[in-house]
């Protein structure tokens, strides 16, 4: 590491680079060269970097080493600043879909959505299948089964899975009396034949970034839900509650947001139900693991750098981001307001379908009120000319089990249904992440820092996330404003790329879930070089407020999830679950079962 930066990047205007496939646009793969550190190593780091004359210059350094500095805070950018990624509706048709209505409730909208169903699968056919949220409507229905016995299930699997043996640390809080009096007065609803919808008595885990009632909203921390209090549900969270949806505490994640593995010191790390010893991801992990262990079909988590696609790809599960905007922010905690959005985890595309139905925010003038349109799931296989754009050095930065599970996810698309894929460049994606990590970590700063920080003991935080916060608190004004330059950028570029295709594909994460190391257990861990990879194709989502959807394709040969993803126009988002379900479709009969799994439909005592 040296003092003397090399000369900042001066960009040439937007308008001016070649997105073609032969374009000489320069692709940087993340510069990161630090090792992974743990233990005392993380708190003398923290210290260091706090401490008044010797942590400004540190991370001087540190920021010029990862290029942030050439690359973002002292570059020479053409484009104005563009500070919300916010889309106006464009009246772009969409195949084989159902227009809602706008006045429609929550649960009129979930029924919509099961109506573009195919219909259920055997349950006895050969193979692991996940249960899905039709599956415990029709169990219930016919009364071999309640949503109380289900609950009273879902109790003592999460006991199991808290006990010493597993030590899974998926919930952060669960009142077992409120979910069974919420189960049954689901069951009460079947007996007299009138459920809410096809979400009544249906479990669904919440992120602790998302306020739930009777709970606190934590962040994932030991100190923010004494200092903020929890006085409704967010307004995602509400409307699944009209649907009779039984909601089943709040899950675990990275403190604060601020990091991709699910390891926290507070409250257990999150472990990876395919194999224990390895991260769930972050930060929306307990969401993840708590839908792959077959503890809910449905949960919710928070975005704001792909924290729901992350966790969902590498723990085999579907993570859903729709666009900014599609569901209401009220009542998830604002720790990046420009790039955080609500998301769901699902079991199968066809549950977040439902649950993206019920949770749009219709609340809007109809005059400016986005149109929305569900996916019929029966017609996929009848839509032609579906284009993906493919930035082959960009899709090829990921390991070979990734990049061969994706490739070949590709090939069968197009052998099943002749789509085609075509070869683009995405240019300044390294640029990108940087930009997107100055937006999230000074509006992190700026949303704690005097409200919270500046009142807090610094014990109470921990390590890892301490050393992230003097990160995003060391970012200046440029930084920033050059940040949101580069945002308009990508905008620019990613709506020209959407003028011939329809989605751009990419894997999921750069790598598959890594080792959880008992050193990191208490004061979490720096580990850039997975961080980076983990994060490596999630940042447009977010940056600039695109719909995301990811699902399993494949598995590593050490039997770890794959995840590819679709990135879709704005409003776009029927068209992005067409493709997933058709993916996931072409790979169900290779699904594996996760080491630890429950069956909360079994008919066995």
């Amino acid at each position: 590491m040296g003092l003397v930066c090399s000369a900042p990047k001066v960009y040439k205007p937007a308008a001016e680079v070649d997105l073609g496939p032969d374009s000489d646009e320069h692709y940087i793969s993340p510069n990161v060269k630090a090792p992974r550190v743990a233990g005392l190593p993380v708190k003398m780091f923290a210290w260091v970097l706090e401490t008044p004359v010797l942590g400004p210059l540190l991370l001087y350094v540190l920021k010029k080493d990862n290029l942030v500095n050439k690359l973002v805070s002292d570059a020479d950018i053409p484009e104005p600043p563009l500070f919300t990624p916010t889309h106006t509706w464009q009246d772009i048709p969409e195949q084989n879909v159902s227009l809602a209505k706008p006045g429609w409730s929550p649960a009129a909208r979930a029924q919509e959505a099961i109506d573009c169903l195919p219909d259920l699968a055997d349950p006895s056919s050969p193979g692991f299948r996940r249960w899905k949220i039709r599956d415990f409507a029709k169990a219930y229905s016919s009364g071999e089964i309640t949503p109380v016995m289900v609950a009273r299930r879902f109790l003592a699997a999460v006991e199991e899975c808290s006990g010493p043996d597993l030590n899974m640390a998926l919930f952060i809080s669960y009142d077992p009396e409120d979910i069974v009096r919420q189960a049954e007065e689901s069951t009460l609803r079947y007996q007299q034949g009138a459920p809410l919808s096809a979400m009544d008595g249906v479990l669904v885990a919440v992120k602790d970034e998302i306020d739930c009632l009777p709970y606190q909203t934590t962040g994932g921390t030991s100190w923010l839900g004494k200092m903020r209090p929890c006085v409704a549900d967010a307004a995602c969270v509400a409307q699944l509650r009209a649907c009779g949806a039984v909601l089943a505490g709040k899950t675990n994640m990275h403190e604060l947001g601020a990091g991709t593995s699910g390891i926290n010191p507070h409250h257990g790390s999150t472990r990876n139900p395919y194999h224990t010893a390895r991260v769930s991801g972050g930060s929306s992990g307990g969401s993840a693991a708590a839908v792959c262990a077959g503890l809910c079909p449905v949960a919710l988590g928070a975005d704001g750098g792909g924290s729901v696609r992350m966790p969902a790809a590498l723990c085999g599960v579907v993570g859903f981001k729709p666009t900014a905007g599609r569901l209401s922010n009220s009542g998830l905690l604002p720790l990046n307001w420009t790039v955080g959005v609500p998301g769901i985890l699902a079991a199968t595309v066809e549950d977040a379908l439902i649950a993206y139905a019920a949770m749009v925010d219709q609340s809007r003038p109809a005059h400016s009120q986005p149109q929305l349109n569900l996916p019929m799931l029966t017609s996929t296989h009848c839509m032609p000319n579906i284009r993906l754009a493919r930035y082959g050095k960009w899709f090829n930065d990921s390991s070979d089990n990734i990049r061969g599970c994706c490739d070949k996810a590709l090939q069968i698309l197009r052998a099943h249904y002749g789509w085609e894929t075509v070869d683009v460049t995405v240019p300044e994606v390294e640029e990108m992440r940087l930009a997107h990590y100055v937006t999230m970590g000074a509006e992190c700063s700026a949303s704690l820092a005097a409200k919270y920080l500046e009142k807090l003991d610094k014990s109470e935080i921990g390590w890892d996330v301490r050393i992230a916060l003097s990160a995003y608190g060391s970012f200046s004004s440029r930084a920033y404003l050059n940040a949101q330059r580069i945002r308009n950028r990508q905008m620019y570029f990613h709506n020209k790329i959407f003028e011939t295709a329809d989605a751009i594909v990419t894997p999921m994460t750069g790598v598959t879930a890594y080792a959880l190391q008992d050193d990191a257990l208490r004061t979490g861990e720096l580990d850039y070089i997975n961080a980076a990879a983990i994060s490596r194709y999630s940042i447009a989502g977010n940056f600039l407020g695109l719909p995301a959807i990811t699902v399993t394709v494949g598995y590593d040969r050490g039997g770890l999830p794959v995840g590819l993803q679709f990135i879709g126009r704005p409003w776009a988002e029927a068209t992005l679950l067409h493709l997933a379900y058709a993916m996931q479709e072409a790979c169900s009969k290779s699904c594996r079962k996760p080491m630890v799994s429950f069956d909360l439909l079994s008919k066995k005592e």
